[in-house]
């Protein structure tokens, strides 16, 4: 019989540990978070805020909370010995906290493990510890504030009207993020230039970099060449007109060509650290195209496996076994690459250290075994975190760089290439340039020229944020926590201020609209420093060096309670402009404007139309609407179409033809296609036409007679 309960997060984990602790242990589950705030109280806050005293009421979180904390009760009932082993982060420890208070625990044993393997949790079982308070801190502190900005902030925007429904610390702070890059496109005005290049018969392209000076010496056009080649481009110096573009084009052909310059060097390329909850799901977006939402949720399922270590991490520290482990691998499978000294990793300053990076718990584990125990998408990742721990344990990679310069006439060429001399750790995680070989040449050689040609360009505007992308902007801006990183972004799908349109995000009209206040209302909870350091605060209370009472108390005295009545007065300002059409709010804008008002249109999407969308005014303009027109190749208003007299058309006649579905009469309904007037029959019930079985009782009429492609030629029998 059972003496100790061991209470974790996750049902997901039950059967494992149940496995490896045996029969003396209880396994139950708290489902995640069993007690929240009270919707009680001042604007149902569920806290008191007095002087330098926050006095918060908790309750179980709905009836499933209820149902648990009825279950673990009689859970605790059968044993001796209760054990908190809920999640090893800030949020894992308030949960802990608030089990031991919703079942009147006295001395709750708290114990941490960061993989569900044999030896992780009996090591972790055999040294308990108590509940970190500060770390409880600093999660109820992250609890209070971002429910008292919540629900202090969104009922500024619920006097919009506009649909808006929240607001939140790191919500518009990152909402903030996505809505400044849409606004840095609408403004980009793109502009033309001419990539010039040459091609050589020895096997190779370079582009243009700069004219020489008028010294001649050869020394002097040497000097040249060398600062020419430092300049950072990749591709052509740009040339701003199709004239100047010619011309070099013209010298390229008209003067011999010879190497002026050749630069060479190896360099090292140290192993990429292994993967951080922010980098895992920036790699699986762009290698297996995932949602952080996805990864989290796939990555969860492998922790749970005992398959990888915990996933939510700031940290890229690993464990002394691991790199043991790792290295005994790359003895036995890959000497090559071990090497001499691992490399070191940095943290982030504000990193938990006491965690571990994202790794595999056993690397010998046989691939062709697990490949038949996980899904394709756990396999998929976790091989991407193999590679990416394994990698990290390797040796530098060698690359020699290239960098050679021509001339001809007065005019440098460049080219730049690598050759890999040692893969090191690429064998396992490649994230070197695919550049060109380029061939073995002597200074001063002679080279025959292939051919001589510009390539018009045009500038881009900065791109749109993809959800990895968005995540690696949020952590390098110190905004959210890795735990926060794929909800946040879920909330703002949710909201209906951004839409996933090709992979990217972009902001809605409703999610333009909520930042342009808020930039008005409360500019300072969108800057991404001012929320960041909000976030270094609730790290200082972790560590025990701040009161969170007394911060959050202070933060609402002295910032948040004079923002919100200065806010107050904005409102009106946002009132003035007539609301946006209902349907219109979650429409993606357009590069183009409005006749009228001059805001941008909005896109609706129409299976009806080749472009799959039409425009519309959002800004209130009535009767706006424009179509893609494929002969003029710009959008226009749509014309009232004329039949070929001139006069307009005439509406549709019923027939005796009798509708193949409902046996309805067929009407006959003259259009206009390609600028030639054609003629149709449809059923003349509108109202069935809207059900699918009509959609293809259509006749068209053909020099035969009528026809249909789903009911062939209409018989004469079929009239009345």
């Amino acid at each position: 019989m059972a003496t100790k309960l061991l209470i974790v997060e996750s049902p997901g984990k039950v059967k494992k540990l149940s496995q490896i602790l045996g029969s003396d242990w209880l396994v139950r589950a708290s489902m995640g978070h069993l007690r929240e705030l009270a919707d009680d109280g001042e604007d149902s806050l569920g806290f008191d805020i007095s002087g330098d005293t926050v006095r918060c009421r908790f309750v179980a979180r709905g009836s499933q909370g209820k149902e648990t904390i009825q279950n673990l009760r009689s859970a605790v009932q059968q044993v001796k010995t209760v054990v908190l082993a809920t999640d090893p982060d800030r949020e894992g420890e308030t949960i802990a906290w608030h089990i031991q208070q919703a079942l009147n625990l006295k001395n709750p044993q708290r114990v941490v493990y960061t993989e569900i393997t044999p030896t992780a949790v009996q090591a972790a079982v055999s040294r308990p510890r108590t509940i970190n308070q500060n770390l409880v801190n600093s999660g109820l502190c992250r609890c209070v504030l971002d429910k008292l900005v919540g629900y202090k902030g969104s009922p500024l925007l619920w006097q919009l009207h506009n649909g808006a429904k929240s607001m939140g610390r790191v919500q518009s702070a990152t909402l903030h993020i996505i809505c400044e890059r849409e606004r840095q496109i609408q403004v980009f005005v793109p502009q033309d230039y001419w990539s010039v290049f040459v091609d050589y018969a020895e096997g190779f392209r370079a582009y243009y970099r700069g004219n020489a000076t008028a010294t001649t010496t050869e020394d002097a056009q040497s000097d040249d060449a060398t600062a020419l080649a430092d300049k950072p481009v990749q591709e052509s110096e740009r040339v701003l007109s199709q004239v100047e573009a010619d011309r070099l084009v013209e010298i390229a052909q008209q003067f011999p060509h010879q190497v002026v310059t050749i630069e060479g060097k190896t360099v090292s390329r140290t192993p990429p650290p292994p993967f951080v909850t922010s980098s895992l799901q920036q790699a699986a977006g762009s290698r297996l195209r995932f949602s952080p939402e996805k990864t989290m949720q796939v990555a969860q399922s492998l922790y749970e496996a005992g398959l990888i270590t915990y996933m939510r991490t700031d940290s890229v520290a690993l464990s002394v076994e691991f790199c043991e482990q790792a290295r005994r691998w790359l003895e036995k499978n890959d000497p090559d690459n071990v090497p001499q000294k691992t490399a070191k990793h940095r943290s982030s300053k504000s990193a938990q250290e006491a965690h571990e990076a994202i790794r595999p718990t056993d690397v010998f584990r046989p691939s062709a075994q697990l490949r038949l125990e996980l899904s394709a998408d756990e396999f998929s990742l976790y091989v991407m975190i193999w590679k990416r721990a394994m990698a990290s344990q390797c040796q530098s990679a060698k690359v020699r760089q290239t960098r050679i310069v021509t001339q001809s006439g007065s005019v440098f060429w460049q080219a730049k290439g690598q050759v890999v001399e040692f893969p090191g750790y690429t064998k396992y995680w490649n994230n070197l340039s695919a550049e060109l070989e380029l061939p073995v040449l002597q200074q001063g050689q002679p080279l025959t020229l292939a051919q001589a040609a510009h390539e018009k360009k045009q500038t881009q505007p900065p791109p749109r944020y993809s959800e990895p992308k968005l995540v690696q902007v949020m952590e390098r801006k110190g905004i959210g926590r890795p735990s926060t990183y794929a909800p946040m972004i879920q909330t703002l799908k949710l909201r209906q201020y951004v839409e996933l349109t090709k992979g990217n995000l972009h902001p809605t009209v409703l999610g333009l609209e909520v930042d342009g206040f808020l930039q008005d209302a409360l500019p300072d909870l969108l800057q991404a420093n001012f929320t960041a350091q909000m976030e270094t605060e609730l790290d200082a209370i972790a560590h025990g060096e701040k009161d969170w009472q007394r911060y959050l108390t202070s933060w609402n005295r002295e910032y948040f309670t004079p923002a919100l009545a200065k806010a107050q007065q904005v409102i009106p300002k946002h009132l003035t402009s007539t609301p946006a059409p209902r349907a219109a709010k979650t429409l993606d804008l357009s590069r183009t404007r409005c006749p009228q008002c001059k805001n941008y249109l909005g896109k609706v999407p129409s299976k009806k139309v080749n472009k799959k969308y039409f425009l519309k005014c959002v800004g209130g303009c009535e009767n706006v609407v424009l179509f893609w027109s494929d002969r003029t190749k710009q959008w226009e208003q749509p014309q009232p179409k004329k039949a070929t007299n001139g006069q307009l058309p005439v509406p549709a006649q019923k027939t005796a033809y009798l509708c193949p579905v409902c046996k309805k009469p067929l009407e006959e309904y003259a259009y206009e296609k390609e600028g030639q007037q054609k003629r149709l029959l449809r059923c003349s019930d509108a109202s069935a036409r809207k059900d699918k079985k009509h959609e293809q009782a259509v006749y068209f009429l053909t020099a035969k007679g009528w026809w249909s492609p789903k009911f062939g030629e209409l018989p004469v029998e079929k009239k009345l």
